[in-house]
């Protein structure tokens, strides 16, 4: 029997977030340039160890992907039992910000996919001296809800099941079984009410119509990729999205959906790398 030690080590951070004492599991790989990845809703930080364990990136990037409180093996803030998780575009900021200054990183990089590429363009719009560069992975300013989530966190329903039917159609069909199944099995495992929680950020108080303008890319960067066959997230929400962006670089990946990093990783990776290099080079 053979056995091989992968390079990713986790972590353990104490922040405070919103006034209240979080602790924030995070994993890292490589040395170099800081690379903070944000994961999707309801799932967590797992959908990078790809990327953590590619030697071509860790070769040139320290990549730092995180569990958000509430998500993977970070815990909610004590008094979690006595309030509804919703999250709200503050919040998500506030997150992102303490983190990176809680490990006095200095103007990282950083690539968010969904819930994630929503708050980089945030990011962008706000703290874009903060950064290095940002990528946008499934991001845009608004979709248009395509589901119902008044029923996820019920007695009679398994929250975690349902949340990985309802995102299964989101896998290209050209994705590996393997990586498909991997994706959806972080969803299974998504605490009761999280999935929902992040909807609200996602479907209410995330709307960012309107309220993206002053965006510099020649200040900092801004890449925005997604799948061609992701329907929460479509190419052309995200081309919407990028025509009130002076500057903002758009591709559109084939054969690819709403989770590309850990879906089809080595697609992906096709995508990916040129982005890296482009960063590397600033």
């Amino acid at each position: 029997m053979s056995a091989a030690l992968e390079p990713i080590v986790g972590r353990y951070l104490s922040v405070d977030i919103g006034g209240k004492p979080c602790r924030v599991y995070f994993e890292e790989a490589g040395a170099g340039i800081p690379l903070v990845c944000l994961h999707t809703a309801g799932a967590d930080s797992r959908q990078y160890r790809h990327m953590m364990c590619d030697a071509d990136i860790t070769s040139r990037y320290r990549v730092i992907a995180f569990d958000m409180p509430w998500h993977g093996k970070s815990y909610p803030p004590p008094g979690w039992q006595d309030e509804e998780y919703r999250l709200s575009t503050e919040r998500y900021v506030e997150t992102v910000m303490a983190f990176c200054q809680a490990l006095a990183l200095d103007r990282p990089a950083l690539i968010g996919c969904s819930i994630g590429g929503r708050i980089v363009l945030q990011l962008a719009h706000q703290h874009a001296d903060r950064f290095r560069a940002l990528i946008g992975v499934e991001a845009a300013d608004f979709q248009q809800p395509w589901y119902d989530t008044s029923w996820l966190h019920r007695g009679d329903v398994h929250g975690g099941e349902v949340c990985a039917a309802l995102v299964s159609g989101l896998v290209a069909p050209q994705s590996p079984a393997v990586y498909r199944h991997e994706t959806l099995w972080q969803y299974m495992q998504s605490g009761p009410g999280v999935f929902r929680g992040d909807l609200y950020f996602y479907r209410v108080d995330g709307d960012l119509r309107g309220r993206l303008g002053g965006i510099r890319t020649d200040r900092c960067p801004l890449f925005l990729l997604t799948g061609e066959y992701d329907f929460s997230c479509t190419p052309e929400d995200t081309l919407r999205t990028a025509a009130g962006i002076p500057g903002a670089q758009v591709t559109v990946m084939r054969e690819l959906g709403h989770f590309p990093m850990s879906e089809s990783p080595q697609q992906f990776r096709g995508y990916i790398m040129p982005v890296l290099d482009a960063i590397a080079g600033l």
